[in-house]
Formats: structure tokens, C-alpha cells, sequence
């Protein structure tokens, strides 16, 4: 089992940023691949990240490609998703999550492959 929990989030002006993180505890953290999903009032649950185990392999969603930044750090047992450039249409919960897939050393886009998510965080976006 492993236990995620994300905080960061809160209320920014369009064009800024927020950093999320996710403290994840139980079984190894380094076994896992790690993503970001977010969902909006009425929408599905959306890819956002992942990130592979070593932090070799990363992929985003196009909506979110060179403005977002994935990343961990297996010694603290967290990931972050660093989000500059931040648009109203980012407002979401963001939820992170974690997998086995592939033992962690690639990434999949997949709601369905993640196995943990944690409670998820408001990122509200204003202009």
C-alpha cells in the first residue's frame, strides 16, 4: 500500500505559479511511477504527467507541455508538479497518483494503470 497526500494548492492570478507536491508513505516510493491527473466540475478525471521511478522518462499532456514540470525526489519520498504560465482553464483539483506498471520505468497516461491516488488539491486559477 502507499498513502499520498498533496498540498500546494490555493488560489493564483492568470500567468502565475504554484508548486504542488505529493508526500507518499508506505511501501518503497522509488518503486513507483508517479502522475498527475486533474478534474474540473463536470469533466472526467484528466492526464496531466507521469513520471517514471528514476526521473529518466517524463511526458505531458499537450494542453500543459512547456509550462508544467514533473519531478521527485526518492530520497524525501515526493513528487511535484511545478505549474508556471498557470490559465484559468487550469482550475481543477489535481490529484496524484501512483503506479506499478511497467515496475515503474516508464510512464503510462492511463486513470486506469494507477493503482494510489491521493485526496487530490484545488488549484483555482483567476483572471
Amino acid at each position: 500500500q502507499v498513502q499520498l497526500v498533496e498540498s500546494g494548492g490555493g488560489l493564483v492570478p492568470a500567468g502565475g505559479s504554484l508548486r504542488l507536491s505529493c508526500a507518499a508513505s508506505g511501501r518503497t516510493f522509488s518503486r513507483y511511477g508517479m502522475g498527475w491527473f486533474r478534474q474540473s466540475p463536470g469533466k472526467e478525471r484528466e492526464f496531466v504527467a507521469a513520471i517514471s521511478w528514476s526521473g529518466d522518462r517524463t511526458y505531458y499532456a499537450d494542453s500543459v507541455k512547456g509550462r508544467f514540470t514533473i519531478s521527485r525526489d526518492n530520497a524525501k519520498n515526493t513528487a511535484y508538479l511545478q505549474m508556471n504560465m498557470l490559465k484559468p482553464e487550469d482550475t481543477a483539483v489535481y490529484y496524484c497518483a501512483a503506479t506499478i506498471k511497467f515496475n515503474g520505468a516508464l510512464v503510462t497516461t492511463l486513470r486506469n494503470d494507477y493503482q494510489y491516488w491521493g485526496q487530490g488539491t484545488q488549484v483555482t486559477v483567476y483572471s
